[in-house]
């Protein structure tokens, strides 16, 4: 029995758990809050790609006069015989399946497969367990489109009815669609849901709503808690109402819900937990005003009441505990490859422990950007020792080390603070994040953040166009980027770009001469990934607060339920959808390095003007070489190893005096510097002091000053031979 039941209805994503109940349940730890959580997503994907799963579903399965679907039913047999298989495949328990996968003839095919032409030639250079992985994710694909056809209509790996969800201004549509019978999906949701509630015995179910996807089983499942279990207070949070339901008016919702919450969840929660704990026998009536509340919709005199009366103050994340992935299935998750992007592979192959460096966003000032609202706007960074700590944790608790922090843009001081931590502590991760491509991430920075076990970023290149980029206020170049780009590429951290496409006022002109700038990127290696997005405008963005100022006409309804996505009309009246398919069938070829000697128009059956950006821009912005002035208050730190040395002498003109060899050994090679003995002692402490395994910080002006009180200029030391091959090995400078 716990207090708590925490839920994430289906689906999210198929190969790690989403994180919100995690962060909720290690913040109920600290306040000893006992809850029971489950990712209700993973566990439905699993009980219906089951032997008998399957065996149930061809039973109950519809006629269709589709080739495609008469060819899955007319080899069910196969699919039955071999579900089990692969899907222990995926959860890496069957690993020497690959081989028969490989071979070809293991797996029944239908429609997907016949991409398989494309995807041998775009997946070409992969491992036999990664090729193994798309077929048997294509195999999965062909029963999804089984699933659609026959059964259920709304069915997807990681969304569920989304369109139900999705800007849904009038609660209208879902209702009418919760009066209905239980689909096939949502009795396998509520047999489950059903059982966990039977064993937990919770007092409060809280259903996290991450997006639209989500939204109607969420509904779907507090409607069976409130038929089938009355006793039982239900709690709606997440992303979906944080930045949808701000609106809500429509008392219909709370036949389903008790509480709906906004923003960070923790004190909401422990609210609504005391509460319910002093009303005790009073749980059937009306909660009066008199209850303290942090941002909850709930139902008072039979009208919808937002309630923030308390005095308390949200708790700082230094306070909110490490989250707590128990309960969570954590070695039946499946990782899957479905299209050739390498970012996309990270969101869907492997499991990650979801943290953050820091709540809000440090820049805070995209005007597409939710900027208003709290998860964005109200900005705290947690100390990296903090956070190194709670990743140790989670390596303890989930044995697994890979991290990905969720982070809308991961500050670069916090970063490179991480990064010395992680080195300090001798701790073996491997971790990836989001970033603005800002100018700090200086080619030193990189090698740090690589050397830590950081392995891709993402970030906004957006509209690569200086014009829009300040109309966004993304504070960023397009020359800045390509620079920014190159230095992570270089360091061996592969780079993907959101890519954006009718932003407002942006002109055809302008998205020829964005593709042209991406082309020349991708061309020159230092972007390795990314996806175009269609503008949408957002009611809480400044765009969407104040339309007038960016040249759009919003289409307003009127809101009872959700708000957030805004229908608009472009006063350029240019139709941006067109340029879709040409957009991305070019970034597909770019990212597998082919095609860039096809002019743009290639890619599009309409006639577009030709780029005005030139040919050399981005090779040309690359020759820049960075600022030779190293700020007095620079961090320097060492992060090779101890060399060994051999003294000699060395003569000439009669004159001899004696050198130091120092001999370094890194991971893939030998490298040695010759130097004068009393300068080689100096540097030999001084690598000792500055190495990044020492706790002492050392800055570019005290290393002058001690070098200086015993030589002549360090300025002729720094740039001399020697110390720029160190440079090159590990002698790193950090602004």
């Amino acid at each position: 029995m716990k207090d708590l039941l925490l839920i994430t209805p289906p689906f999210t994503q198929l190969n790690t758990p989403y994180p919100a109940t995690a962060y909720i349940k290690g913040f109920l730890n600290t306040k000893n809050i006992s809850a029971f959580q489950m990712d209700l997503g993973i566990e439905v994907i699993l009980e219906l790609f089951s032997k008998k799963g399957l065996e149930d579903l061809f039973a109950k399965s519809s006629q269709s006069d589709s080739p495609n679907i008469q060819r899955i039913f007319a080899l069910k047999d196969e699919y039955i015989k071999t579900i089990d298989s692969v899907i222990a495949f995926l959860q890496g328990n069957n690993p020497t399946l690959a081989r028969q996968i490989c071979s070809g003839d293991f797996l029944p095919e239908a429609f997907r497969f016949e991409q398989l032409d494309d995807m041998e030639w775009a997946f070409g250079s992969m491992g036999m367990q990664d090729k193994a992985k798309h077929l048997a994710t294509l195999y999965l694909e062909d029963l999804s489109d089984f699933i659609v056809e026959c059964i259920d209509e709304n069915f997807g790996f990681s969304r569920y009815a989304e369109r139900l969800g999705r800007s849904a201004n009038s609660f209208d549509d879902l209702y009418s669609h919760l009066q209905k019978e239980p689909t096939y999906i949502d009795a396998i949701t509520l047999k489950i849901l059903k059982e966990k509630i039977e064993v937990v015995q919770p007092k409060l179910v809280c259903i996290s709503v991450p997006f639209p996807g989500n939204l109607y089983s969420a509904f779907r499942c507090a409607q069976f808690i409130k038929s089938h279990f009355p006793e039982i207070k239900i709690s709606m949070g997440g992303g979906f109402p944080n930045t949808e339901l701000r609106s809500l008016t429509d008392v219909r919702v709370f036949e389903f819900f008790d509480f709906i919450t906004l923003d960070d969840g923790e004190l909401p929660i422990q609210l609504i937990v005391d509460n319910l704990h002093t009303s005790n026998s009073e749980l059937a009536k009306q909660l009066t005003i008199s209850n303290e509340f942090k941002r909850t919709f709930l139902l008072e005199n039979n009208q919808v009441a937002y309630k923030n009366n308390t005095l308390q103050k949200d708790y700082k994340q230094s306070e909110v505990g490490t989250p707590d992935y128990s309960d969570l299935l954590l070695d039946k998750y499946i990782s899957v490859i479905e299209i050739a992007n390498p970012m996309h592979s990270l969101w869907s192959d492997g499991r990650w422990n979801k943290l953050t460096m820091a709540h809000g966003c440090y820049w805070g000032k995209c005007t597409f950007c939710d900027i208003s609202l709290d998860y964005i706007k109200v900005y705290e960074p947690i100390l990296a020792k903090t956070l190194v700590d709670r990743m140790e944790e989670l390596i303890a608790q989930t044995g697994e080390n890979g991290f990905h922090f969720v982070d809308e843009a991961a500050p670069p001081a916090l970063m490179r603070e991480l990064a010395l931590e992680i080195i300090k502590r001798k701790l073996v991760v491997t971790w990836w994040t989001n970033i603005r491509f800002e100018k700090s991430f200086s080619q030193d920075l990189c090698v740090l953040l690589k050397a830590s076990g950081c392995i891709a970023v993402s970030g906004g290149l957006e509209v690569a166009s200086d014009r829009l980029l300040e109309l966004i206020k993304k504070g960023v170049t397009v020359e800045q980027v390509a620079q920014v780009t190159r230095n992570f590429t270089e360091a061996g951290v592969m780079v993907h770009a959101y890519l954006m496409y009718g932003y407002p006022t942006q002109t055809i002109q302008e998205t020829v001469d964005s593709l042209e700038m991406v082309r020349q990127l991708f061309e020159l290696g230092v972007l390795q990934s990314g996806f175009w997005h269609q503008f949408a405008m957002t009611a809480h963005s400044p765009v969407g607060m104040f339309p007038d100022e960016f040249g759009v006409i919003p289409q307003t309804n009127e809101i009872t339920f959700a708000n957030n996505d805004i229908q608009f009309a472009d006063k350029t009246g240019i139709n941006h959808d067109q340029f879709s398919f040409g957009l991305k069938k070019s970034l597909f070829n770019y990212m597998h390095g082919i095609c860039f000697d096809y002019t743009l128009q290639d890619w599009f059956d309409f006639k577009i003007p030709k780029t005005t950006v030139k040919p050399d821009f981005i090779y040309n912005s690359l020759q820049k070489e960075e600022s030779f002035n190293i700020k007095p208050s620079a961090k320097i730190v060492w992060i090779g190893g101890k060399p060994f040395t051999e003294v000699f002498t060395k003569s000439k003109k009669g004159n001899s005096w004696e050198m130091i060899k120092m001999i370094f050994h890194d991971k893939k090679e030998t490298f040695e510097i010759d130097i004068e003995k009393e300068k080689g002692d100096w540097l030999l402490k001084t690598l000792e002091t500055i190495s990044v395994h020492n706790d002492k910080t050392n800055i570019f002006s005290v290393l002058k000053t001690d070098f200086e009180n015993n030589f002549d200029d360090f300025e002729l030391f720094w740039y001399s031979k020697p110390i720029n091959t160190l440079r090159n090995f590990g002698l790193l400078v950090l602004s």
